[in-house]
């Protein structure tokens, strides 16, 4: 079923003040230059249409998880002039935080003015929501726009009640609704076969998401770290690799749903398997369920590669979420390069392949196959709950 979104396409913004949401939370260095642009880049068109239109923009962000009132290491200082560059225009930075002067700045924006507010997480009322500060930081503005999809699950007040203050004239940005769409084209297109590629470390953290995928899939690949908690479910050995010796039970009930419900379900049947945790352990193959005392699986075999890679291959519609393996560690990346390799060519042959969160998508980008993807989405968590099908506040903010 289609959706109608009230995206920025149906707003004419000349002459308008704009609080527009972004996720500027950037990867810094330790000296605190950017190392990956991309979020920024992102917002690009949203702004651009905004400014295009005559009208003026306010950035509002979080960076990272300051622990109260203002920390340097924290401060959007070195975004602004990467936002600058990237627009070829002035980028006004408020650095008093939002007092006086950011009142002041913001009532005097002309036509084609950008703003960037600073780190909103400086503040306590952000993420613990606040009518008051939603109501202050909304009267910066003419009209409100969301285009952080990546925080769309939070309920904070810049995501969820600063909305409620622009009844009429609240949007979805370009970058937001693309999501969605892309979202909704994975979970209502009809394409089969649908193959699910879960990994990470823990069964715990995808479990709600693994159930909610078996009423849509035809194919389950489980990879990385969760997978030796199934291994063990099913009485295999597994050594010394990491096991949620809790989340025992809720393996084998997945094990039986995918049956019951004619899914199916792939494990590695092999492993790298290492003597410790570094790249500079001993380092051997052998089956997944057969792993000795005293060593670890850190990726996914040969065997278990080319397997997963021929599902891949034959499957219409791919959703990857998570690596196969330590992947930032050289020794153990094979086995998440050959699903990005493989969802990759399953793209060019046809394929609708949409990847999200923070390490597959680091996957993607690491080996240089960004534009080989159907969709790259910016969310992990924020993806993960809204397939789930769970109600996001800033979505549903903008809804109402």
């Amino acid at each position: 079923m289609a959706i109608k979104l009230i995206t920025i396409d149906d707003f004419n913004f000349k002459d308008k003040r704009v609080l527009v949401r972004v996720d500027f939370n950037v990867p810094l260095n330790h000296n605190r230059q950017i190392t990956d642009e991309t979020r920024i880049r992102e917002s690009l068109p949203t702004i651009q249409k905004i400014l295009n239109d005559g009208g003026s923009v306010i950035l509002m962000t979080h960076l990272g998880r300051p622990k109260g009132g203002f920390e340097n290491d924290y401060s959007l200082t070195p975004v602004a002039p990467v936002l600058s560059k990237l627009l070829r225009r002035n980028v006004i930075f408020t650095r008093d935080l939002f007092g006086p002067k950011t009142f002041d700045v913001a009532k005097n924006l002309q036509p084609g003015d950008i703003m960037m507010l600073e780190n909103l997480r400086f503040y306590a009322e952000e993420e613990k929501p606040s009518k008051k500060f939603a109501k202050d930081l909304a009267s910066l503005g003419d009209v409100y726009v969301n285009d952080a999809f990546a925080t769309s699950h939070r309920n904070h007040t810049s995501v969820a009640i600063v909305p409620v203050f622009f009844p009429k004239t609240k949007f979805f940005g370009r970058l937001l609704a693309t999501e969605i769409e892309s979202l909704e084209a994975v979970l209502n297109n009809k394409l089969s076969p649908f193959t699910a590629i879960i990994g990470g470390a823990k069964v715990s953290t995808k479990f709600t998401i693994i159930k909610s995928l078996l009423n849509k899939v035809d194919n389950m690949i489980i990879g990385g770290g969760m997978a030796f908690t199934f291994i063990k479910a099913l009485g295999g050995e597994i050594g010394d690799s990491i096991v949620e010796e809790n989340m025992i039970e809720e393996a084998r009930e997945i094990v039986k749903e995918t049956m019951l419900k004619g899914v199916n379900l792939y494990l590695p049947t092999d492993a790298i398997i290492a003597d410790a945790f570094s790249s500079e352990a001993n380092i051997s193959e052998c089956p997944a369920d057969k792993i000795p005392d005293g060593w670890m699986g850190l990726d996914i075999g040969t065997k278990s590669r080319r397997r997963f890679a021929e599902i891949i291959n034959n499957s219409n519609k791919i959703l990857w979420n998570g690596p196969m393996g330590v992947f930032e560690m050289n020794a153990f990346m094979h086995g998440t390069k050959s699903i990005a390799v493989a969802v990759a060519g399953a793209t060019t042959k046809g394929s609708y392949t949409l990847i999200g969160g923070g390490d597959s998508v680091a996957a993607i980008n690491k080996y240089h196959l960004g534009d080989m993807i159907s969709y790259v989405s910016t969310g992990g968590g924020a993806m993960l709950e809204y397939i789930e099908g769970k109600k996001l506040p800033g979505i549903e903010a903008l809804r109402r």
